[in-house]
């Protein structure tokens, strides 16, 4: 236990520690905690109100949070970060979806998300190196653009992308649907086809851009709920890059997405919907404690119904949560403790990416159970949950977000689903793998004359390619 759970200087009017894993964390992590909380009340919370009513960007949150050191999390101590492992990271988010602002921790997961991915291949690299010390001294927000206008959510199949090698560097074209902080972060890590693209989608490269090198309509976001992310579609425009903004190796971006941007993306997502179904929950514990029906003496938590609903998401939320920091220690007992200098040590080490299918888990499970958890709290306040001022409708209309934000649950469970029935292989990412069954299927329903005119076409297209 770690004492008393405070808000504001007054007890908490949630769930105590009592209810936390807090075995997990270094007295470090703890403190860490105990001001990020506090942080939330005085500061994330309030404006996470203003930003959900008026669309505003939070970069106000952004400043707080660098005022901890928090936009240098999980970076190295020789460039000015806090060095902290996956625990702490899972914490973190989890809190500040907790107790201060949903919108904050999409805009700060995609920040984190951008930096794991320098982090992966920063030695050697002075630009990226630079970059790394200015997090929390500029408040320096980057962002990962990564989906694409054509496939979605499978934002490993960038259609809508390529680069080019010219004198002394690379030419980048890129459109992205969906980018949080579009034309607010300062700097955007993206995915395109390589260089040396020949019709591989999984020959991949990450960039390095900054502000001044995309284009974004700002302040377009106007959606149900995660109101001040600022997610909408950004444009690189044949934009002229120095050789060394291209982030590893030409072809490198399969392996930055296994190895750095999944696992860290998986994991901050289930701690951010985790801490949200825990608000949700603290919210209700509030309102249905002090909530009196005067006509029969009881107070709404006497009855057992309400009992029922609060047990049974506390139960489940507690099962999301602790399957996240599960597997969160489990990268950190295979990173040495979160430590990126591995590497450096060993470039092709590849860690993280063996343990895929435990993560893809992590974000559906939290993802699912908070759509459960934000309804039945709802009920168990009433008319009143209704009303803004509680603060659980913009719970509600957040944590919705979860299970559409890329890679969708749709696209986590069946990836779990074949690879169960099927293997690993079946998943094929970049649809390079012919399903015979299917394709002996159809040619079944084909009459003499449809037989006919598909081997003709197939003769067309052998003629095509031989002449190339």
């Amino acid at each position: 236990m770690s004492g008393e759970k405070l808000w504001g200087g007054k007890p908490f009017h949630g769930l105590g520690y009592d209810f936390d894993p807090q075995w997990l964390l270094t007295p470090e992590q703890k403190d860490l905690q105990a001001k990020l909380i506090e942080l939330c009340h005085t500061t994330l919370r309030p404006n996470a109100i203003v930003s959900d009513r008026e669309r505003i960007f939070p970069r106000k949150n952004m400043e707080a949070l660098a005022s901890l050191g928090l936009l240098a999390l999980h970076v190295p101590k020789k460039y000015g970060g806090l060095a902290q492992n996956h625990v702490c990271v899972t914490m973190v988010l989890e809190t500040i979806g907790r107790y201060g602002c949903s919108s904050t921790a999409l805009v700060y997961s995609m920040h984190l998300l951008a930096t794991a991915a320098l982090l992966y291949r920063a030695e050697g690299n002075a630009e990226i190196e630079k970059v790394l010390r200015r997090l929390n001294k500029d408040v320096f927000i980057g962002t990962s653009s990564y989906s694409d206008p054509e496939t979605g959510s499978h934002f490993w199949y960038p259609m809508a992308s390529r680069a080019e090698k010219i004198d002394g560097g690379w030419k980048v074209n890129k459109r992205s649907s969906w980018t949080t902080s579009g034309g607010y972060a300062d700097f955007y890590v993206a995915q395109t086809s390589s260089p040396d693209f020949k019709g591989n989608f999984a020959d991949l490269s990450v960039f390095l851009l900054y502000k001044d090198e995309i284009r974004a309509t700002t302040s377009s976001w106007d959606a149900m709920g995660m109101q001040g992310n600022q997610s909408g579609p950004i444009t690189i425009d044949n934009v002229e890059i120095p050789h060394d903004r291209m982030i590893g190796p030409p072809g490198d971006g399969a392996k930055s997405n296994d190895e750095a941007v999944d696992p860290l993306g998986l994991l901050m997502f289930s701690g951010t919907y985790n801490g949200i179904s825990l608000g949700a929950i603290d919210i209700a514990k509030m309102q249905t404690t002090r909530k009196v029906h005067a006509d029969v003496g009881m107070r709404v938590c006497d009855y057992p119904t309400i009992q029922d609903y609060v047990g049974e998401c506390v139960m489940d939320t507690q099962a999301s949560r602790l399957y996240a920091f599960s597997i969160a220690r489990l990268m950190d007992d295979v990173t040495e403790n979160g430590d990126w200098s591995l590497h450096e040590r060993d470039p092709n080490a590849m860690p993280r990416a063996q343990y895929l299918p435990w993560l893809w888990q992590t974000k559906f499970i939290a993802c699912k159970n908070v759509y459960n958890v934000v309804d039945k709290m709802l009920q168990a306040c009433g008319g009143t949950g209704y009303k803004k001022d509680l603060g659980l409708e913009r719970l509600v209309r957040d944590g919705k977000a979860g299970w559409v934000m890329g890679p969708t649950n749709e696209v986590l469970r069946q990836f779990i689903g074949k690879y169960a029935l099927l293997g690993m292989e079946s998943l094929d990412y970049w649809n390079q793998q012919v399903n015979e069954r299917v394709l002996n299927n159809e040619l079944k329903k084909l009459d003499a004359a449809g037989k006919r005119r598909l081997m003709e076409s197939l003769a067309a297209d052998l003629q095509q390619q031989a002449a190339q």
